[in-house]
């Protein structure tokens, strides 16, 4: 028996399992997977499109946001709330995440646009410059340099230019993962060597713009900034992504420090309910399921992208686990034949209270131990609004807080 089980492992789960363990709660996390939080850019997105106007100071733009989008998981928690649960994350992760100021930032992504975004690592923050110099290893796929460059002269109003340097992460590699060469940079003989490479490659550019691979624990950016006499700038690159693997090994370290119990490599198949409550969820293991209960269970493992949410041949959309009601599953043409649309369907999702207990088709609580966090919550499309991180440390924080205070609603 323990106090909480947390479904899942993204940085909704995690924060969840974090913030109740610190608080001194028996926190047991199951999860299939790792997570997806190594999938994206490793920076915290709050709010960066209302509509098709990006967003400069997304808690000032959250209430009129969501004068436009009442349904949306921001209507119920608030810019506060949000504004709050984020700088909590940030103050979790120091050197990993800059403390925000209210301000969103463009960083570059490896084509060289520039995307919004508000919590950012420090090798992505944009100095103020006239120009960068873009540089890539020869082995690395999905990076082109004179590309990034032409690009950042129209999104950055930077002079830029591009550069390729031959310099495998292990010998004799035609292609090396970001991975690799993420460790390969943490050893100061390989970073010599590649610093030495990007010298005699450059010209007298401002400042140098690589993918994001430096370093993964112990990040190579100061290093090679001191090495090249210049600030350095990482781009965001296609998944794997090396400061999506800084925020969850972190996070997950942190998780292990408070007493988080993870349990990895079981998939969550079922549950037993008695009298309006979750007892007991059973986990899929080898030889025979295993039952483990809880005081109080948060469910989130993520929407559509984790199988959490699903759509069969016949158009029906469902949740996978507890067979929870979703609004706007009803809805005509959840998909459309038109690619700029946002699709209805990835606005679909659990509907909560204000604690972050999941309703019926009634408005009622079926189970009131049972909360929701993350993607599985309906009214957002998150990557068209750049809003999911936003939704998911929020929600995360406010149903710990309202397990911590015996479900009474207990803002940050």
């Amino acid at each position: 028996m323990t106090d909480t089980i947390v479904i899942g492992a993204g940085l909704a789960g995690l924060s969840t399992a974090i913030r109740l363990a610190q608080a001194g709660q028996d926190v047991t996390l199951l999860t299939f997977g790792i997570g997806g939080i190594q999938l994206g850019q490793g920076t915290i997105d709050v709010l960066g499109y209302h509509g098709d106007e990006l967003v400069d100071h997304p808690f000032e733009e959250i209430p009129a946001f969501v004068a436009n989008h009442p349904d949306h998981p921001y209507a119920i928690l608030g810019a506060d709330q949000v504004q709050r649960a984020v700088d909590w994350l940030a103050a979790l992760l120091p050197g990993i995440l800059v403390p925000g100021d209210g301000r969103n930032h463009l960083i570059p992504t490896a084509l060289g646009a520039m995307r919004p975004t508000y919590l950012i690592q420090p090798w992505f923050r944009w100095p103020d410059l006239k120009s960068v110099a873009v540089v890539g290893p020869r082995q690395i796929k999905d990076f082109y340099p004179e590309l990034a460059a032409a690009n950042l002269e129209k999104t950055a109003h930077v002079t830029a230019k591009g550069y390729h340097i031959d310099c495998p992460a292990r010998p004799g590699e035609a292609e090396s993962s970001p991975v690799l060469y993420a460790k390969a940079l943490e050893d100061p003989e390989f970073l010599n060597r590649f610093a030495n490479l990007v010298s005699r490659e450059i010209g007298d550019e401002e400042a140098v713009c690589f993918p994001a691979i430096l370093g993964l624990g112990d990040p190579a950016g100061t290093r090679l900034g001191e090495l090249l006499k210049r600030p350095i700038v990482e781009t965001l690159l296609p998944p794997p992504s090396i400061p999506g693997m800084r925020v969850n090994e972190a996070l997950t370290g942190i998780a292990t420090a408070a007493g988080v119990r993870i349990i990895l490599g079981s998939k969550v198949t079922g549950f037993h309910a008695d009298q309006g409550r979750i007892a007991s969820v059973t986990l899929a293991q080898a030889g025979r399921d295993q039952a483990y209960e809880a005081d109080n269970v948060v469910y989130a493992g993520g929407g559509f992208e984790s199988g959490a949410l699903a759509m069969d041949s016949y158009g029906k959309v469902s949740e996978t686990l507890f067979d929870l009601w979703l609004d706007g599953a009803d809805k005509k043409d959840l998909i459309t034949g038109d690619y700029w649309t946002d699709q209805k369907l990835f606005a679909v999702g659990v509907r909560v209270d204000s604690s972050m207990r999941p309703l019926d088709a009634s408005g009622q609580v079926p189970y009131a131990n049972l909360y929701a966090a993350g993607g599985l919550l309906a009214g957002s499309i998150r990557w068209t609004e750049k809003s999911g991180d936003g939704i998911a440390v929020a929600s995360a924080v406010r149903a710990a807080d309202a397990i911590l205070s015996q479900g009474s609603e207990n803002h940050v």
